[in-house]
Parts: C-alpha cells; sequence; structure tokens
C-alpha cells in the first residue's frame, strides 16, 4: 500500500480514544497518547496537532462489529465520529472491524483492564496493523449534509 504521509488510526470510546500512527512507508506502527475524551473541538484541536507533527495523509478508524460483521450501537457512534473528524481534517478515511481488538490487544501487551489509555492506544495500533496488511484503501469523505449514521456508504470503506 503506497502511503504519501503518515495514518493516524482511532480506537474511539465514549471516555477516550486510542491513537497510533504509522511512519510514511507504513513500516513502523506505533501508539501514542490516549485522548481523554471532552468535546469535539477540544479532541480535534489535539488530533491537528499530531496530523501537523506527522505529516498525516489519512486516518483509520475501528468500528466494533458484532460476531456477525453486523454495526453495534458503538459502531454507529465510531462512524459518527470518524466522518465527523474526516470531514474537519479534509482527510480520507478507512474503517476497520475492531471486533475484539481491545481484548487482543490486553493480550499482547499485558494490559488487560487498563483504564490509562494504553489498552486503548494499543487498540489503535492493532487496527492500524490490520489496516496496512488488509486495506481497504482510504477514501475520501462526502461532504453533504444528511445522516452520516444512515448512510453506509457515506465516504470511508
Amino acid at each position: 500500500m503506497g502511503l504519501s504521509g503518515s495514518v493516524l488510526s482511532f480506537d474511539v470510546g465514549r471516555r477516550r480514544i486510542g491513537l497510533a500512527g504509522c511512519d510514511a512507508l507504513g513500516i513502523t506502527v506505533t501508539p501514542l497518547a490516549a485522548i481523554h475524551r471532552r468535546a469535539f473541538e477540544l479532541d480535534l484541536l489535539v488530533i491537528r496537532e499530531h496530523c501537523a507533527r506527522r505529516t498525516v495523509t489519512g486516518l483509520v478508524v475501528g468500528l466494533p462489529l458484532d460476531r456477525e460483521g453486523q454495526p453495534t450501537r458503538q459502531a454507529m457512534h465510531c462512524r459518527r465520529y470518524g466522518l465527523r473528524l474526516a470531514r474537519a481534517l479534509k482527510l480520507p478515511l478507512a474503517w476497520v472491524n475492531e471486533h475484539s481488538s481491545t481484548w487482543a490487544a490486553g493480550e499482547r501487551h499485558g494490559l488487560a483492564g487498563d483504564r490509562s489509555g494504553r489498552l486503548d492506544s494499543a487498540a489503535a495500533a492493532l487496527l492500524l496493523e490490520q489496516w496496512l496488511r488488509e486495506g481497504p484503501e482510504l477514501k475520501p469523505v462526502q461532504f453533504h449534509g444528511g445522516s452520516a449514521s444512515a448512510r453506509q456508504a457515506d465516504g470511508g470503506s
């Protein structure tokens, strides 16, 4: 997958957002400090700083699907947040199924039960690794009105 800059990955939760980034070649994935959720505009300030510092050219957002691959209530929230973020940053977006990613990150890094944000960012790193291996390609987000959760094909993948 040819990258022209870094990609940021997000494990969106109600209290924290796990964050990870990769280098421009997609070789090294690094968990970054989790964002403790506040108002969207305040989250966006922190994320804009990461984007500028890392020369970010795309976003990957985890969607927690159930065992049958269907969206959960949290997946709808993650989709709305991801679309809002991509629109605000004017960056392309890809979705990754994050089913069991937090559990896998906890097992892999000995972080089960962590509430500091390290587990969330470790999960975001797993999502980014998965995306680098499997895709899908980043896609531009459509910049028109309407309900983000109602339109499955509204940008992203």
